[in-house]
């Protein structure tokens, strides 16, 4: 195993230029994939590689469950390690379990509370509660996939930016975008290195959302407007873990980009522009992070293998 155990805890590093760039120079439908993809990757082998520097790091501690023969100086040379990291990674193992799980915990208690809310309503596709704070959200799950909006959002919108908002949310619903939200969100709880991909996530299931309503409509100035003036109007979703309408993400750009030409629909940049670099960078150290944690989980199975007794 040696250093390349370590890979996957900084590799993540090597995806912060694609998180800067994604968001402006891929077609958002791409950009929320890749960078949803290679979130999960790195996420799941730098736990992996946490795993790792535990088991071999506390081997020769007093009460570790491993069999005595890890204890032998062959197996030890065979196998380096370093009891500081692998004390260190006990605690880090049992944070990244703790904040996932409490991001799943509240991600449904917070969809569980929202299909309670609207129990007394028509079981219609979209919902209207009668609130005086203006916001929307797409609610999927439960008998069927809803639309949440409220009377003082309706209020503040003309006909046509109503039909702007329906498609936005119909488009969050149709794509499952409260599923690359989650995975980012886990991503960035299992690594730190991860955050800038969880905000970049976050932006461009919004302008993916965008454009697949300016497509169903027709008419991107009428999304651009809707978006504008629901942002003056409306304080943002209150269930953060859902997709609403006019947040999160920086209004102003999404604006600008739908008074634009639409985004090329090209599913992978060419390697000649800053943007391709990035991504190909980005997919280089997810590769690398793979085959890293990979190889050191096998080189330790066949090791534990070897030294465990019949």
């Amino acid at each position: 195993m040696g250093v390349f155990v370590f890979l996957p805890l900084v590799l993540p590093l090597t995806a912060w230029p694609i998180a800067r760039l994604a968001e402006h120079r891929l077609h958002p439908r791409v950009a929320t994939r890749l960078l949803t993809g290679v979130a999960g990757v790195m996420a799941l082998c730098s736990t992996v590689c946490l795993g790792l520097l535990m088991v071999v790091g506390t081997a020769q501690l007093p009460g570790n469950p491993l069999p005595d023969g890890w204890s032998d100086p062959e197996v030890r040379e065979a196998v380096p390690y370093d009891e500081v990291a692998g004390r260190a990674a006990i605690p880090a193992l049992l944070a990244v379990a703790l904040m996932c799980g409490r991001t799943l915990w509240r991600h449904g208690r917070v969809r569980r509370r929202a299909h309670q809310a609207l129990a007394g309503l028509p079981a219609t596709e979209v919902a209207v509660l009668p609130d005086g704070v203006p916001y929307a959200y797409a609610l999927p799950g439960g008998a069927r996939d809803r639309i949440v909006v409220t009377t003082a959002l309706l209020a503040g919108l003309q006909p046509a930016e109503r039909r702007a908002l329906f498609a936005h949310e119909r488009a969050h619903l149709a794509a499952r975008h409260h599923r690359f939200l989650l995975i980012a969100q886990l991503a960035a709880r299992a690594n730190p290195f991860l955050r800038p991909l969880r905000t970049a996530v976050a932006c461009t299931t919004e302008r993916w959302a965008d454009e697949e309503a300016a497509r169903a409509l027709g008419d991107r100035r009428s999304v651009a407007r809707a978006i504008g003036r629901a942002a003056l109007v409306s304080r943002g979703t209150p269930v953060p873990a859902l997709a609403g309408f006019a947040s999160p993400g920086p209004v102003p750009r999404r604006v600008a980009a739908l008074l634009g030409p639409a985004p090329a629909t090209r599913t992978w940049p060419s390697v000649f522009t800053a943007v391709g670099v990035a991504a190909w960078t980005a997919a280089a150290g997810t590769a690398v992070s793979a085959l890293s944690s990979a190889n050191s989980a096998v080189t330790m199975a066949l090791i534990l293998y070897a030294a465990t007794p019949l």
